[in-house]
């Protein structure tokens, strides 16, 4: 499989650069387009890629898979000068946040194919969640190559493409509860004495082991909740804190908000 890289963002590089890192060789097999040439060939450059191209006609007839990692505004001005290119051999994978399989399909003249991605940024440390969903002109063989290419950069799942406003609320806006709750509890360490830098170091160590737990254990999260709580203990007096805070409704409610925002935004 030859991968043609359309957008060199933040995104783009650490998708590709997990890639490399997790299957060494393969970027002999992977361009890189920009419609500013010098900065495609910097980026090919810095990685080592086969080549870049700031014509998208030269890259589409090079390469098999089409990585789309521009923001979404901008798919409204790719799209169409893609079209005239996009042969039924090719693969058009998209990690825009709200485009849909039927809005990029709509700007060609016969359904390609298509798949759709939702990573996170923690995709940036090769510890992202991504979601992948196709339309019905995939093959196994490209959504496994898409697979592989998402699974370099962490975990990911094929879901339907109507969980993709879920997804958005749990994975894609997650990180962002996440890095709250991390500063939450740094600065409960900080009131209690704690130096700013061991206490962020605490809080995100401490939420990374717990993450590590549920997925290497296998167990439910309230099992693993209850091992911590001994009766008449310290956690159990924390944990009583943040129930009558609302703390997990307030999560769930903040997830569905995501989704529904997401869902919104589309129409």
């Amino acid at each position: 499989m030859k991968l043609g890289l359309i957008g060199i963002g933040n995104m783009g590089q650490a998708i590709v650069k997990g890639y490399i890192e997790a299957d060494p060789g393969v970027e002999k097999d992977i361009y890189a387009y920009h419609p500013d040439g010098e900065k495609a060939e910097l980026f090919a450059a810095y990685l080592g890629l086969a080549g870049a191209f700031s014509n998208l006609e030269e890259l589409m007839a090079k390469c098999d898979m089409l990585l789309l990692a521009v923001k979404p505004g901008k798919f409204g001005e790719i799209l169409p000068q893609m079209a005239p290119y996009m042969t039924s051999d090719k693969v058009l994978v998209s990690v825009a946040a709200g485009i849909t399989m039927g809005y990029m399909e709509s700007f060609f003249a016969e359904t390609p194919a298509v798949i759709r991605v939702m990573p996170n940024t923690p995709c940036l440390v090769g510890a992202g969640m991504s979601a992948l969903c196709r339309n019905e002109k995939v093959s196994d063989e490209a959504f496994g190559e898409a697979m592989k290419l998402f699974g370099s950069v962490g975990n990911a799942w094929a879901v339907e493409e109507k969980l993709m406003d879920a997804v958005v609320g749990v994975s894609g806006s997650g990180p962002a509860y996440v890095y709250m709750f991390i500063e939450a509890m740094a600065d409960g360490a900080v009131a209690q004495g704690m130096p700013r830098d061991m206490a962020y170091e605490f809080a995100a160590q401490t939420v990374l082991g717990a993450a590590a737990m549920v997925l290497e254990t296998g167990e439910h999260p309230g099992t693993l909740k209850d091992k911590v709580c001994s009766p008449g203990g310290t956690t159990i007096e924390a944990v009583c804190v943040l129930e009558a805070a609302g703390f997990r409704s307030t999560v769930m409610d903040a997830v569905q908000a995501a989704a529904e925002k997401s869902e919104k935004m589309r129409k």
